[in-house]
């Protein structure tokens, strides 16, 4: 762990020396969802191949880019894709960004994703505003030696999204006219789509949403004291009952009509929060 301190201090360091923006806030961008960084006012782009420590992005629609600037008037970090377990990385290696967000500054952590509906109720592009999450990952961000000076070494997850953010966003989502839910949301490791009989599980666990990222990443988040603010993208419905085949390339045109929601919604979010 001493190791993973000296390494966000050489990330921040490097930063800094690329951006003048000191960010509130850090955003992860997932499949289909990097519309929003254009709503940005960019003070810098630096690709994750830059920066020291960091992965690179592997997969299909994932930019691989941090964009620096203001959003809604707030300084903002927007990670323009992130990295999963199913990639190969380590769980220190997928959460390494949020680390370097909250040297950098940010107290806040915004995470979107593209996920799997089950909860009936849902249709395709919907919104879910995470209210909970179930991690059935095989590894854990916070195993081993504690480093006092990142976080506590036993965090409580009793409340790991701000209640008052999910207030705030179920609000500005009336306001808006856009779908949105408030559910549960499950990760799973991938890379492959659940059988009917998981997804049957799944949704007996209590779940309404799943997926193959964010809990790690909300894992350090509370871990580092940041407040967290979680969306789902409904890109495909897993009913059991009536499961079709999905490709790759229809969740991701889905995730593209809830990523425009998602560029209306979280500026009205975030503006004047931070």
């Amino acid at each position: 762990m001493r190791d993973l301190a000296s390494q966000i201090a050489d990330a921040s360091s490097f930063l800094k020396s690329k951006t003048a923006t000191i960010p509130a806030v850090g955003l992860i961008l997932g499949t289909g969802l990097g519309g929003l960084a254009a709503q940005i006012v960019q003070d810098a782009v630096v690709p994750y191949g830059d920066i020291p420590h960091f992965p690179h992005s592997t997969v299909q629609s994932h930019a691989g880019q941090l964009v620096f600037g203001t959003l809604a008037d707030v300084p903002v970090v927007a990670m323009e894709g992130r990295f999963h377990f199913y990639e190969g990385w380590s769980m220190r290696q997928i959460t390494f960004p949020v680390r370097v967000m909250k040297a950098l500054g940010a107290g806040t952590l915004v995470v979107t994703n593209a996920a799997g509906g089950m909860n009936p109720q849902y249709d395709l592009a919907d919104l879910v505003i995470i209210e909970d999450h179930i991690n059935l990952l095989p590894d854990n961000p916070l195993r081993g030696i504690n480093e006092d000076t990142l976080g506590p070494r036993f965090p409580d997850m009793s409340h790991p999204y701000d209640r008052p953010l999910i207030a705030r966003a179920k609000q500005a989502a009336l306001d808006l006219a856009i779908p949105a839910h408030t559910g549960v949301f499950v990760a799973v490791s991938g890379p492959n789509l659940e059988t009917r009989a998981e997804y049957r599980m799944l949704r007996g666990m209590g779940a309404d949403v799943v997926g193959m990222s964010t809990v790690p990443e909300v894992l350090v988040a509370v871990h580092a004291g940041m407040r967290v603010l979680g969306f789902s993208v409904v890109t495909d419905r897993c009913l059991p009952d009536a499961l079709e085949p999905v490709a790759i390339e229809k969740i991701i045109e889905v995730a593209s009509i809830g990523g425009e929601r998602l560029s209306r919604l979280i500026p009205r979010v975030l503006s004047g929060i931070a």
